[in-house]
């Protein structure tokens, strides 16, 4: 059954219905949060919230509509609640590099969910002072005059230093991604 009508039962109460959507794509909203955050547990746990918030909102989509990149929609805005209540923790620094690589990205994200999975790889490629300065802003959350004290430049070499490192971790990113598009 497709899931525009697996969505219009759901929407009538049918639970079965529900369940079948769950089943059909908690593998993909899964991967997308875990792909973003450094525990599996909590992606889980934002997984499981994902498909609890789309049952109770079930009534206000459009059944004429994408389900895949609705749910992803939740997972993205639990993402980001997840990142506000963490603030203070370590991954959250991962998740927020992830997000902002996305949403400048000019693909749609659900081709980058598995690239995000190597950007350690991409990381690791950029210049001693790149890492440090994106780890200074993602880790440190220091702002950019802050950075440029600690690596001895002005805040408008920081500033262009932080947009090359993200054009280049854009550019390993696409370039790991398109060997699997062929």
């Amino acid at each position: 059954m497709h899931d525009q009508a697996l969505i219009e039962r759901a929407q009538r109460g049918d639970r079965a219905a529900f369940e079948a959507i769950v089943e059909r794509h908690q593998g993909a909203i899964y991967g997308f949060l875990r792909a973003r955050l450094l525990h599996s547990a909590d992606a889980e746990d934002l997984t499981q919230e994902t498909f609890i918030r789309a049952y109770l909102a079930r009534a206000r989509f459009d059944s004429s509509s994408m389900l895949r990149p609705w749910l992803i929609g939740i997972a993205r805005n639990l993402l980001r609640e997840h990142c506000r209540r963490k603030r203070r923790r370590k991954e959250v620094a991962w998740t927020e590099l992830c997000l902002e690589l996305e949403e400048t990205a000019e693909a749609p994200e659900a081709q980058y969910d598995e690239a995000l999975t190597q950007l350690p790889r991409c990381l690791e490629a950029l210049g001693p002072s790149a890492r440090e300065a994106i780890d200074l802003r993602y880790t440190s959350k220091l702002r950019l005059a802050e950075i440029g004290e600690r690596l001895k430049r002005s805040e408008g070499a920081v500033k262009l230093l932080m947009f090359r490192a993200r054009q280049a971790l854009r550019c390993c990113l696409d370039r790991i991604k398109r060997p699997a598009d062929d």
